[in-house]
C-alpha cells in the first residue's frame, strides 16, 4: 500500500487550507497551481499562488521542495535522519520608488515575521518597454526544514502570510 511522504502530508496539509480560504471563506483566490516531479534529480517541488479578493495587486506564492536525499532517508528509512521538506514564500509586486518602497516592503515583512527573516528582493523590467514600474519578487526563506512535527504550525504561518499579502496589498501605489 502506498504510504504518503512528508512532502506529501505538508502539500495536501497547505493546499487543504489554501482551498478552504478560496473556496469557503472567499477572501482569496487561487491563481496558480504546479506540482512537479523533476525525473532527472528525482526531486518534487510543489507551488501554489493566490491572490487577496479585496485586492489584486500582490500575488502570494507557497513553494515546497523536498530533494531526492529528504525522499530517500525517508522511504529507506535512513537511522539518524528527520526528512522533511523546505518552504519559501513569495511575494510578487510592481514598484516606482525603488529604495523607499523596498525599504517599507522589507521593514513590513520583518515586522510580521521578525529578524530571522531576510526578505530578498529581485527587481526585474522588461528592456524596450518603456515602464515606471519595476516587478518586484519577495522571498522568504525558511532555513530549517518542515516536518511533521510542524504541521500543527501551518494555520499560524498562513496567518502570516495572509497578512503579510494584506499590508503590502494596502501599501502599493
Amino acid at each position: 500500500m502506498f504510504h504518503p511522504t512528508v512532502f506529501d502530508n505538508i502539500k495536501i496539509a497547505f493546499e487543504n487550507q489554501i482551498y478552504d480560504y478560496d473556496n469557503l471563506d472567499g477572501i482569496l483566490v487561487v491563481t496558480d497551481r504546479s506540482d512537479l516531479l523533476n525525473m532527472a534529480l528525482m526531486s518534487r517541488e510543489f507551488s501554489l499562488s493566490f491572490q487577496l479578493t479585496a485586492g489584486r495587486k500582490v500575488t502570494a506564492e507557497i513553494l515546497l521542495t523536498s530533494s531526492t536525499k529528504d525522499l530517500s532517508d525517508e522511504i529507506l528509512e535512513v537511522p539518524n535522519t528527520d526528512p522533511g521538506c523546505n518552504l519559501s514564500l513569495r511575494f510578487y509586486m510592481e514598484v516606482e520608488d525603488i529604495p523607499s518602497e523596498c525599504q517599507a516592503i522589507d521593514s513590513i515583512l520583518k515586522a510580521i515575521w521578525g529578524p530571522d527573516f531576510q526578505p530578498v528582493q529581485s527587481l526585474s523590467f522588461i528592456y524596450g518597454q518603456e515602464s515606471e514600474t519595476y516587478n518586484n519578487c519577495i522571498e522568504l526563506q525558511f532555513k530549517r526544514q518542515l516536518t511533521e512535527e510542524q504541521m500543527e504550525d501551518i494555520p499560524n504561518l498562513l496567518s502570516h502570510l495572509l497578512q503579510s499579502a494584506e499590508e503590502l496589498e494596502s501599501f502599493t501605489v
